[in-house]
């Protein structure tokens, strides 16, 4: 398994494994400054996603920490259209989720294949949870979450809501209901 992750395809998307030539094509996917409203920042220059992009395909420097990244190609326009990621951590057996649609492909549906596609990926793991956080404003990517089997709890973290599968457990065959 690299940092990257494995192919997941959908009925109209395949996520595949990010790789720093995809941050040319990223760049323009995420350049609306309306897009990280709620996500924060600013639109990176291709040479700063680029960089970025470096970093994450190496991998995390702690060695209980795996960072999985891909794109999500949407087949029939041939093009990039955002990202999904997991952060897995060994320590606390969690996986960490997000997700981002670039504005134009945004109401499409496409970040809820994406999200559910991960999460079921992800049941492959021994993790405990699968969680997200998301601003309590950013009513699309809740329905996201909801899509995914993540549910809201009352725990905030730098202001956002903490969603998390419940019931889950891991094990050699990854996540099952927890009884």
């Amino acid at each position: 398994m690299t940092a990257s992750g494995a192919d997941i395809r959908t009925s109209r998307l395949d996520l595949l494994p990010l790789r720093v030539e995809h941050a040319e094509e990223m760049a323009g996917v995420l350049a609306d400054p309306a897009l990280h409203r709620f996500i924060g920042g600013t639109p990176y220059t291709p040479d700063a996603l680029a960089a970025r992009y470096r970093r994450l395909v190496t991998g995390s420097p702690d060695p209980e920490v795996t960072w999985l990244n891909w794109v999500v190609l949407l087949r029939e326009e041939s093009r990039l259209a955002g990202t999904v990621q997991a952060t897995l951590s060994a320590a606390n057996g969690t996986a960490e989720i997000a997700w981002v649609v670039g504005t134009p492909w945004q109401g499409r549906g496409i970040a809820k294949e994406a999200a559910v596609a991960l999460v079921a990926w992800l049941t492959a793991y021994p993790v405990r949870s699968i969680t997200a956080h998301i601003h309590p404003d950013h009513h699309a990517s809740a329905a996201v979450a909801r899509a995914a089997g993540l549910t809201p709890t009352p725990e905030r973290q730098d202001g956002e809501v903490r969603w998390e599968c419940a019931g889950r457990t891991g094990g050699q065959g990854g996540l099952r209901e927890g009884k």
